[in-house]
């Protein structure tokens, strides 16, 4: 049961109280704004894993020209909030270091903010504010490679700039939001259970986690029960989640090193695998089957069959693993050293790759996975990330059979009803947060939603300093970030 705790604020205390929470280490899981009547509201989300502590921190701004003080120099992802909430609400961030549009792209008319009240449709567009004022990097020998932002092949689009000498990246600068989809902004007048599709749908390889996170939400914020079956049910979802795309991303990351037999033999159990999720849902992603207050599965996996599948792949990673070639480009190449990976706030496996002990299925769990320690490296490289990946596969087939084989635990109470609620799901990527507010008619006044990718993106430049060109695609690989789940 997670321990909440709400503080009303003024705007003045704001520094005081966050401040606090970090040195006791918490970490800021999001910001939330929402205009009302007579000004903005703010929520601040701090959670720490020790009993699975969750802080609200809420404050009101009056007035058309809001302003909160800035805790960008306290928090790094802070920042990030913040540049997100001036760009989309205009709420300025006193004191902050470098307030850069984030979410913004040039061709957006200024005074125009889609996330108030009183937006209305899109004004025309033109070219306001000029191009993003990349840092120019000079010196001897040094260049620019630009890439994207359309790409070859089904992929997102995102606009990378190296700054180079010889093939020694000394700078990277990546600039996303090309596909801002304002799929918050769509939530809004909603029934809880008519949003659902839309959480679904955040990010296509991410069907469950986000669709979990925001039942979670729903669910607290509406008192409404879950029975320990269902909360078994999705358990069982979130890890075949993880299983097909790990598989997916070790069998890439063989590719980008011209290993193409050990990436075809992937693809053959990722196969598997999706027909798999199609026998458990209907659906080989999975969709349908996290619903509110409960879980919608046609059968259980069988734990023999996943056995299988996992020995199978455990040959391949051993092949990749004990190949000269593979281990000379994935060892030291993009390490993110864990001081890094914490002062960015990192989650999931690159996180876990560096050092990091952090996983939403122990600090915040909504079902009993017996004892489960997630598995840690700290080397912060390509072959820490892929080595985390792998073992996770065998960790989630291990989970299944304890989930399906084991006893069922009794169901929990709902707990106290509210007119706010969060949810927080540990799925493939990292820690997955919703948080919903309901008005008074009980429709969705406010949905905000971070994706891990939100907190790593920032951690790839880093990592790259000093990498060559070569290795992008590889290490990029290695981290696999959510364009979707970031451009909301």
């Amino acid at each position: 049961m997670s321990i909440r705790t709400v503080a009303d604020i003024s705007p003045g205390e704001l520094l005081e109280h966050a401040t606090r929470l970090l040195t006791a280490g918490h970490r800021l899981a999001l910001v939330s704004a929402r205009q009302e009547t007579a000004g903005f509201a703010l929520v601040y989300l701090f959670v720490a894993g020790s009993q699975d502590r969750r802080t609200e921190l809420r404050l009101r701004l009056q007035g058309d020209q809001p302003e909160v003080p800035s805790l960008a120099q306290q928090s790094f992802p802070a920042g990030r909030f913040e540049r997100e909430i001036h760009d989309l609400y205009g709420i300025t961030p006193l004191g902050h270091p470098l307030l850069r549009r984030l979410v913004r792209h040039h061709h957006w008319p200024r005074g125009w903010y889609p996330m108030r009240a009183d937006a209305g449709p899109p004004p025309s567009f033109g070219d306001p504010e000029g191009p993003y004022p990349f840092v120019t990097v000079e010196g001897q020998g040094v260049y620019e490679i630009p890439v994207g932002p359309v790409h070859a092949g089904l992929i997102e689009p995102g606009h990378f700039r190296f700054s180079v000498v010889g093939e020694t990246i000394i700078k990277l600068k990546a600039r996303l939001w090309f596909v801002h989809k304002g799929i918050e902004k769509l939530f809004e007048g909603r029934r809880p259970a008519d949003g659902l599709e839309l959480a679904e749908r955040v990010s296509g390889d991410t069907c469950v986690g986000h669709a979990l996170a925001y039942c979670l939400a729903v669910e607290e914020a509406t008192q409404t029960p879950v029975t320990a079956r269902a909360q078994r049910d999705r358990a069982v979802l979130l890890e075949l989640e993880r299983l097909y795309n790990h598989v997916t991303d070790l069998g890439a990351l063989c590719n980008d090193v011209a290993f193409a037999i050990l990436h075809a033999h992937a693809g053959r159990i990722r196969e598997q695998l999706l027909r798999l999720n199609a026998e458990v849902t209907g659906h080989r992603l999975l969709r349908g089957g996290v619903r509110l207050g409960g879980a919608d599965l046609k059968t259980l996996p069988d734990p023999g069959r996943l056995h299988a599948i996992g020995a199978d792949m455990a040959e391949i990673i051993e092949l990749a693993l004990r190949h000269t070639v593979v281990a000379d480009r994935f060892a030291g190449t993009a390490v993110l050293s864990c001081d890094a990976a914490r002062d960015l706030g990192t989650l999931g496996y690159v996180a876990r790759a560096s050092g990091l002990d952090l996983d939403a299925r122990r600090d915040h769990p909504f079902t009993g996975l017996g004892d489960f320690t997630p598995a840690r490296r700290t080397t912060g490289d390509v072959l820490a990330r892929f080595q985390i990946r792998a073992e996770e596969i065998a960790a989630s087939i291990a989970l299944i059979t304890h989930l399906v084989d084991g006893p069922i635990a009794a169901d929990a109470s709902a707990g106290e009803g509210s007119s706010s609620g969060v949810g927080l799901v540990e799925g493939w990527r990292g820690t997955i947060a919703h948080r919903i507010e309901l008005a008074p008619d009980d429709t969705l006044a406010r949905v905000k939603i971070v994706d891990p990718s939100f907190f790593n993106w920032p951690a790839l430049p880093v990592a790259l300093n000093s990498a060559i060109v070569p290795d992008f695609p590889l290490v990029n690989k290695s981290f696999n970030l959510s364009y979707a789940g970031n451009d909301l």
